[in-house]
């Protein structure tokens, strides 16, 4: 639940007409704000190696964890304008966020109103969507808004990672097997040496197959997720991104075998793990299915990604598949460290969330990739021999 911001700018538009895309260029002039209290508008900055931007399909993603109201608290936040809090006004100010990127797919975490609220008003500007929301008591959960008319759903799945709990078969485990210090046996979360109430976390994500609207339908494998947040229970974002993995590999592997092709993958979210550290390490070097980050890969991660005063830094990722499908050609910029829109920590007036949002625009590269890729899977990790590893 930590807010993002970004240094926006306004799009120039290519004067060919592009589907289901509005290219921008990398020259652009910073946008006039009016006053201190204008939201920054998005800057989508160009890739050296970006291709021809006239010829290739090409679309737009932006992930985005909005802060779930429900966490919104002046206490957690002492640094934001107590104004800017207030749902009312935080409501709308990330509603003309999200349309401001122009983009094609959304993927959206800590989303609570949906049916109240973003629904409706994202359905009005040509968006359709699919939800999951917490279990528990939580009322926040992820998102994935698409324009029909750039791609259709053709399969999607949820992710409850409390399933990692009732996978366990505990009946031949000896309690001195497990590798948990009693310093996380947290009185609000009942005993956490017992793996089942340490893996119930109640986070979720969403799996969904979209066929692209270019020439060939080329098929798109999206994941929307948000892992744990507690730093000291590294051992749970572990086994969680490791089911993350496996899910989508078995869920590619039935898109593939249905359709006869190869799809390509990108998955978006909230991590909670910083560069470098065992959860990011995983998700790049991970044999269950082989990917890298969008950041990463061109230019290196921002220098963060929520800014709040308790903490700054990178906790959101867009990891893209290895295949020749697709190709980055443009990234969403973010502010730097002295970027006085972010002085203070966020939400602010020109941010209304913890994070910023990340994202980029794709080229469909490939258009005969219709050999059935079957990627290796992992077995469920095995949460009660984990080691806790309490560094990040």
């Amino acid at each position: 639940m930590l807010l993002r911001s970004l240094t926006f700018l306004p799009r120039l538009r290519v004067s060919a007409p592009q589907p289901c895309f509005t290219f921008i260029c990398s020259v652009v002039c910073k946008s006039k704000m009016s006053g201190s209290s204008g939201q920054i508008f998005p800057r989508f900055i160009y890739l050296e190696d970006g291709g021809d931007i006239t010829r290739c399909y090409k679309f737009r993603l932006v992930s985005y964890n909005i802060l779930a109201q429900v966490y919104v608290k002046s206490s957690n936040f002492p640094g934001s304008p107590s104004s800017c809090l207030k749902w009312k006004i935080r409501s709308q100010a990330i509603l003309t966020a999200l349309k401001s990127f122009n983009a094609d797919f959304l993927c959206i975490q800590e989303l609570d109103e949906y049916d109240s609220f973003y629904k409706s008003n994202l359905e009005s500007t040509g968006y359709s969507g699919i939800y999951i929301q917490r279990n528990g008591q939580k009322r926040d959960g992820c998102g994935i808004f698409y324009k029909p008319n750039c791609a259709k759903l053709v399969s999607m799945e949820e992710i409850y990672y409390n399933d990692l709990a009732n996978s366990l078969n505990l009946e031949s485990t000896d309690t001195s097997e497990r590798e948990f210090s009693d310093k996380d046996n947290h009185s609000d979360h009942g005993d956490l040496n017992d793996p089942r109430i340490r893996l119930k976390r109640d986070c979720v994500g969403l799996l969904a197959a979209f066929k692209l609207n270019d020439p060939s339908h080329h098929l798109v494998i999206m994941a929307n997720t948000h892992i744990y947040w507690d730093p000291e229970l590294i051992d749970v974002k572990l086994a969680q991104v490791k089911y993350l993995l496996l899910r989508v590999a078995q869920f590619k592997e039935a898109v593939s075998d249905k359709y006869g092709c190869s799809p390509s993958v990108i998955i978006a979210g909230d991590f909670n793990s910083t560069p470098g550290d065992k959860v990011y390490e995983y998700m790049i070097s991970a044999s269950t299915i082989q990917l890298h980050s969008l950041y990463g890969c061109n230019g290196g991660e921002p220098p963060f990604t929520n800014c709040t005063t308790g903490f700054t830094g990178t906790l959101d990722y867009i990891f893209i598949s290895n295949t020749n499908s697709l190709k980055p050609i443009s990234l969403l910029q973010l502010p730097g460290p002295g970027s006085p829109d972010v002085i203070g920590g966020l939400p602010n007036h020109q941010h209304p969330s913890d994070h910023l949002p990340i994202g980029g625009d794709f080229e469909v590269l490939s258009y005969s990739n219709c050999s059935t890729s079957k990627p290796l899977e992992e077995p469920l990790p095995e949460i009660n021999k984990l080691k806790l590893d309490n560094g990040q």
